[in-house]
């Protein structure tokens, strides 16, 4: 067995942040009446997507503070949409991360693989960026958490990925080294140019098929295909 310890990120590589994303924004869109703006709710879902990643990409730099994204994501949603700052409902922003985190839906094969791993011997492990107290929430509604024996967020070990320390801090806490170490992610920077900088393999979660000219130790379009590699 090469790798006897596997690091998985969660949001959008287990735990199927669009879709949930999607559900929490339709709710809210129905909760607070936004129609009466004359704005459709796909379109309210797809501005705040762009406005969330390109804060979510700030705050990976650590260029923003958590809060700041936060409280900033909903109110520019609101005035790319041309409507006012004022027009976002007070509380949306705590609603929507208290609702999040209770959806559940995951990649497709999740909890096959997963149980494969596991019988297969592998320690499993997650590094992830998200919000410690969320990510918790998520794992728990999703079913997920008995499946992993370490849980490094940013926040435990104050560095966020793609910064090596915190691969580091994943490896100190587990026991493992990096030779016998395998990271499962969805973004490049973070989890591939991350995991490689820290001496580890690497398997590139592309679901879309994305095209890039990045070299990676492994690249999968369906979680199922990690069966073909471990």
């Amino acid at each position: 067995m090469k790798y006897r310890h596997l690091f998985f990120d969660l949001d959008h590589t287990l735990w199927d942040f669009e879709t949930n994303a999607d559900e929490t924004l339709r709710h809210l869109f129905t909760q607070h009446d936004l129609q009466r703006h004359g704005i459709a709710v796909e379109k309210f879902i797809q501005v705040y997507s762009d406005i969330n990643h390109g804060l979510w990409r700030l705050y990976q730099s650590n260029k923003i503070t958590q809060q700041q994204l936060r409280v900033t994501r909903f109110p520019r949603t609101f005035v790319q949409l041309g409507l006012r700052e004022e027009d976002s409902p007070a509380g949306i922003s705590e609603q929507f991360t208290d609702i999040l985190p209770l959806k559940s839906a995951v990649f497709p094969y999740t909890y096959e693989v997963l149980d494969y791993l596991q019988a297969k011997g592998y320690q499993l492990h997650l590094i992830t960026n998200g919000f410690r107290d969320i990510q918790h929430i998520k794992l728990n509604s999703s079913r997920l958490t008995n499946y992993f024996q370490e849980i490094v967020t940013s926040e435990c070990c104050g560095h966020l990925k793609p910064d090596v320390r915190i691969f580091q801090h994943a490896l100190e806490r587990t026991g493992a080294t990096a030779s016998e170490s395998l990271m499962i992610g969805d973004n490049l920077e973070c989890d591939v140019l991350g995991a490689h900088n820290a001496g580890l393999d690497q398997v590139y979660f592309n679901p879309e098929k994305r095209r890039h000219f990045n070299q990676i130790t492994y690249e999968i379009s369906c979680l199922s295909e990690l069966k073909e590699i471990l």
